[in-house]
């Protein structure tokens, strides 16, 4: 969980469901609902500390954070807790509550927000990957999640360059 780590966004490992190993729908759908959701709390952190980067940088420069990785990870965020939602209601599972995420303490400048952030959602990137690889998406039959999950990961691939190029120019 966010919470189990010292920086607040080390992802937790998807489980195994290697060919053999039995379980039943209800688990592997529930199971699928935690990963999205964990991956859901990686992106609310990731919006945390760009909050907070926001607020420490100048007007020009926090107007390129919010449109080069704000807006983009918002829209990801959004996007999974949607998708969480939808597929709770398709299968009759319980929908859950996404909470917003603390930053931590301000002291930590721009720099380290921005690059906690990008760990954040790089953690949220790699749970998916680790879940669409596991092909539990493909073994609950369920394509409109497999297109939400692969159109996430999408969102957040570019994301690092646009990260490290906004970084290089602080302090200019």
């Amino acid at each position: 969980m966010i919470g189990d780590s010292p920086r607040g966004c080390a992802a937790p490992r998807t489980a195994d469901y290697s060919p053999g190993v039995a379980y039943t729908m209800v688990e592997a759908r529930e199971r699928l609902l935690g990963e999205v959701g964990q991956a859901a709390d990686q992106l609310a952190l990731s919006l945390a500390f760009l909050g907070e980067a926001y607020e420490q940088l100048d007007e020009q420069t926090a107007d390129r954070l919010e449109e080069e990785l704000f807006r983009t990870v918002q829209l990801a965020y959004g996007r999974l807790k949607r998708l969480h939602a939808e597929f709770a209601r398709r299968h009759g599972a319980p929908a859950r509550e996404f909470e917003s995420a603390a930053a931590g303490l301000a002291s930590q400048g721009a720099r380290a927000f921005i690059d906690r952030a990008m760990a954040a959602a790089g953690a949220s990137g790699q749970l998916i990957a680790e879940l669409q690889d596991s092909m539990l998406p493909i073994e609950v039959g369920d394509p409109t999640l497999r297109a939400e999950l692969a159109e996430v990961r999408n969102l957040l691939d570019g994301l690092p360059g646009r990260a490290r190029e906004l970084v290089r120019t602080l302090g200019r």
